[in-house]
């Protein structure tokens, strides 16, 4: 049952996120992660560029995103992708130009006026094979496994129980289907005050965890061959940092391990258990 505590959460995310879908990229970058002023620093340490990718489309560009994990997903033509956490349906366009007119891709998101957008932006594009739902990461809106690939950016770490929300993407996956995430994610302990400090600078840092712990929620929800792909640091700006830390405190944090990272991960859903002696049989 979910807790009141989680669905509070849920509803600011929709609240905020509602809010987001009809401000540009620019508002966005300049406004941490989408999510609330920030005085006069520059935001873009989030975000990856797409403008490179094939199949980009800037009005469904948001610039909410932490990596590019639609560019190390392995799509193949004919594929089908869901995209967990759509927005405006960046990554599910992007995504369309590697499955072509023989894939599927199916973005899902939480917020009515994301998919308002997303499915405006496809109506203009004229994909047949793009579709956008509904639906809460949770409790996925869609039949087990349908995908042949995962994709999501900046998102799942929003999601209040990370665990269900891996067990939910192993199970619309196709045996031997795989996904690949952008999340954010911390190492080492931050100085409290720092986090706090953190969270409202970059609203992607607020529902983080430790980088060791998002691993294990892999593991356990029965992932194999987990990969990170790509694995950058979120560099606070000094004037944030030097609020909390002292100049050798400063020093020594940003040459040190600890700190917030963007990764992207891979793993994959194991094959189905078919030969003869599998599973003990």
């Amino acid at each position: 049952m979910e807790t009141t505590q989680a669905s509070n959460l849920k509803e600011l995310v929709k609240e905020k996120y509602g809010q987001i879908a009809d401000q540009s990229k620019t508002e966005n970058e300049s406004s941490c992660c989408g999510v609330g002023g920030c005085a006069t620093i520059d935001y873009t340490i989030m975000a990856d560029d797409y403008t490179k990718l094939e199949g980009y489309v800037a009005d469904a560009d948001l610039g909410l995103g932490c990596g590019l994990p639609t560019e190390h997903a392995v799509i193949k033509p004919g594929d089908t992708v869901v995209d967990l956490g759509s927005g405006a349906g960046n990554d599910c366009f992007v995504a369309r130009s590697l499955t072509g007119d023989t894939g599927k891709v199916i973005g899902v998101d939480f917020t009515e006026r994301m998919i308002e957008k997303a499915r405006e932006n496809a109506k203009k594009l004229g994909y047949a094979n793009v579709e956008f739902r509904q639906g809460d990461i949770e409790n996925l809106p869609l039949a087990g496994g349908i995908a042949d690939v995962v994709v999501s950016n900046c998102v799942l770490n929003l999601v209040p129980n990370k665990t269900q929300a891996f067990a939910e993407t192993f199970r619309i996956l196709k045996p031997g289907g795989h996904f690949s995430m952008s999340d954010i994610v911390l190492v080492g302990n931050l100085p409290e005050e720092l986090r706090k400090s953190a969270e409202m600078y970059a609203g992607c840092v607020s529902g983080a965890i430790q980088k060791e712990e998002y691993l294990s929620i892999i593991r356990k929800a029965g992932f194999k061959n987990i990969l990170i792909q790509k694995e950058k640091r979120i560099n606070l700006p000094d004037e944030v940092l030097s609020q909390y830390l002292s100049p050798a405190e400063l020093a020594q944090f940003k040459t040190g391990e600890t700190g917030i990272f963007s990764i992207t991960v891979f793993a994959e859903k194991p094959e189905a258990c078919c030969a003869p002696g599998c599973c003990g049989n």
